[in-house]
């Protein structure tokens, strides 16, 4: 099928370019023999303060039927494509849900055809936050659906190979760039050092020096080089200066989780991953929410306001103390307040609340942020501009950097894609068996006591098996399966991770909080399995929840972060060994991590399972 284009024009020179200002003639900016820069710098004059305006903002929007635009409200979307692009000349946009691989290319093709009707044509970047999980948490990732299916980033941070991180980071990319999507909201490379936080999942653990490897290792396989280029996904790196010291554990998403505190004096390790994310060259960082509390840089006190409105960290530190010279872009909602699936969620000016809106846009712009996510207030902006609250020097600077970005994607020269091979490449056999044997490969065995003379796993061939949490088709691999623990010669539970359900705002039912504790119903269920049958469970360990029970009576233990019922079935069967490490400590008790110290890992007293344990078959 032949690519929708804007129209193409020949210079004078012989020159083949795209017409992007619709005046016949070759700007500079259009011109695709100059660099990046260039282009740049000669975007930036011609731009009217409303399409500048419009740069700043990053809004959610959503897929319309069939692969179409979406012409009216959504779910999460606030605002029709149309209102979106053409009325306020937004051009990043963060979407959601998609339908089949050929629909969101067809979808992603549309809505540049629409952004070719503005004044410069200026083409939209798509992103996604991580779209390859099992897990369906709308406010931080997506299930794969058509796309491979791979571990949860802890999952693969059990593998402790960042070259593993790397093989995904390149087909994440390739299946990304199929259907249009060229800005990743990812990595997130915070320090999950407080245990209870819930945000781990998305983490690749707590050892600094590791996870710093294996941030250069995404980026990389993402961006393809530390200039991007037509087969790019331009990465964005959060959360600056790290999002895991939450006092209590709490996430600043909602106003009880606002603190981020650095009671072991650590502020300096959470640094180091973003350090070499710098050094990589990321395309862009996000702030988190968090507001810092007692916390000084350089001897001066830190002002107690969220980090996406906070000088001294976005100005100070990272573009002056680190020389980032990339974008910044603040974490959603930090100005307004949302209403979602009938649920509120107030903005998350923290430490600014007394704020309007209007000042909490200036703070932010002249604190250092060059664009807002989830927010479509260039009205405010633009008055922020005419009342000298926000020079408009100041948006040049912020607006090259985010045109820059466009440019060295290509998108300027040919932001469509090829609705033919996006169904070929989504979802490619050899990238799903990539996944797959990732998933498998990533569990953690941490106990393996024997059954009669051999170890518990792999599982011997010809036994009855009682099976809780697998899927019929893949309990039928392990054995014979019974009803009846009593009648089996072993049982297999997988069990979901504990956590404390909320649900009265906005996203809290997504994020698993609070307790690490098994409630006690289901550890008397088990133990009464394990009193009549060798007991084999398998923890979702998307957290460090508290494994001490099971060691009092659990035969084998396995934990997992994103791994397919399939994926079980082969590492009990013995298909696929076993070969992850803990990217964390397991504690024994909720009062040894009430007792430790939210910045420092692996720090609470006498863990049942040490960081980095791990057993193998054999």
């Amino acid at each position: 099928m032949p690519k929708p284009q804007l129209q193409t024009l020949t210079a004078p020179d012989g020159t083949v370019f795209r017409d992007l200002d619709h005046d016949q003639q070759m700007a500079p900016f259009e011109d695709p023999r100059r660099s990046p820069a260039e282009r740049a710098d000669d975007l930036v004059g011609r731009l009217s303060v409303e399409e500048k305006v419009g740069l700043f903002f990053h809004d959610i929007i959503e897929v319309g039927p069939g692969g179409t635009l979406m012409e009216g409200d959504g779910a999460m979307a606030r605002s029709s494509t149309r209102e979106v692009v053409i009325d306020k000349l937004i051009n990043h946009v963060n979407v959601h849900a998609m339908p089949s691989p050929r629909e969101s290319a067809q979808w992603s093709n549309a809505l540049q055809q629409l952004a070719a009707t503005t004044p410069h044509s200026i083409p939209v970047t798509v992103s996604s936050d991580p779209r390859h999980s099992f897990s369906e948490n709308r406010g931080a990732a997506f299930a794969a659906g058509a796309m491979s299916a791979w571990p949860e980033p802890l999952g693969l941070a059990a593998l402790r190979d960042p070259e593993r991180v790397r093989e995904f980071a390149d087909i994440a990319r390739q299946e990304y760039v199929a259907v249009g999507i060229r800005s990743s909201l990812h990595p997130q490379i915070d320090l999950g050092t407080e245990p209870r936080w819930g945000r781990q999942f998305h983490t690749f653990g707590n050892d600094s020096s590791f996870v710093a490897e294996v941030a250069a290792a995404y980026i990389e396989g993402f961006q393809l080089d530390r200039e991007l280029g037509p087969t790019s996904v331009a990465t964005m790196t959060k959360h600056f200066p790290d999002g895991g010291p939450q006092l209590d554990g709490e996430d600043p998403h909602f106003p009880y989780g606002r603190e981020q505190v650095y009671p072991g004096g650590r502020f300096e390790e959470h640094l180091v991953p973003f350090r070499r994310a710098i050094e990589v060259g990321t395309s862009a960082l996000m702030p988190y929410y968090g507001m810092p509390i007692g916390l000084e840089l350089d001897g001066e006190p830190i002002e107690e306001v969220g980090f996406g409105f906070n000088r001294q960290i976005l100005t100070g530190l990272l573009r002056e103390q680190l020389g980032y010279t990339g974008v910044i872009c603040t974490d959603w909602g930090l100005v307004t307040r949302l209403v979602a699936m009938g649920k509120p969620l107030p903005a998350r000016a923290w430490g600014v609340e007394h704020l309007s809106p209007l000042e909490r846009v200036a703070k932010a712009v002249n604190a250092g942020a060059d664009q807002f996510g989830g927010e479509a207030l260039t009205g405010l902006l633009t008055q922020a501009v005419q009342q000298g609250l926000v020079s408009e020097q100041r948006l040049d600077e912020s607006v090259r950097r985010l045109l820059l970005v466009k440019l060295q994607l290509g998108l300027f020269d040919d932001p469509f894609v090829d609705e033919d091979a996006a169904g070929e490449i989504v979802g490619r056999e050899d990238f799903r068996a990539a996944g797959h044997r990732a998933q498998a490969e990533c569990l953690v065995l941490l106990r393996n006591e024997p059954i009669g003379d051999a170890p518990a796993l792999p599982l011997r061939s010809g036994l009855k098996v009682y099976v809780e949490g697998v899927a019929d088709e893949e309990a039928a691999r392990l054995g014979e399966v019974v009803a009846d623990p009593a009648e089996a010669d072993v049982a297999v539970v997988r069990l979901p991770a504990p956590f404390s359900p909320r649900d009265d705002l906005f996203l809290e039912e997504f994020f698993h909080q609070g307790t690490l504790d098994y409630r006690p119903g289901r550890l008397a269920l088990l133990r009464e399995i394990a009193a009549v049958t060798p007991l084999i469970i398998d923890a979702n360990l998307e957290r460090p929840a508290i494994l001490t029970p099971f060691t009092e009576f659990a035969t084998a233990i396995l934990t997992s972060v994103g791994a397919s019922d399939a994926a079980l079935a082969d590492v009990l069967t013995g298909a696929v060994p076993p070969q992850g490490s803990l990217p964390f400590e397991v504690p024994r008790s909720a009062a040894a991590v009430r007792a430790s110290q939210s910045d420092v890992p692996n720090d609470t007293e006498d863990p049942v399972f040490e960081h980095g344990a791990g057993l193998r078959y054999g």
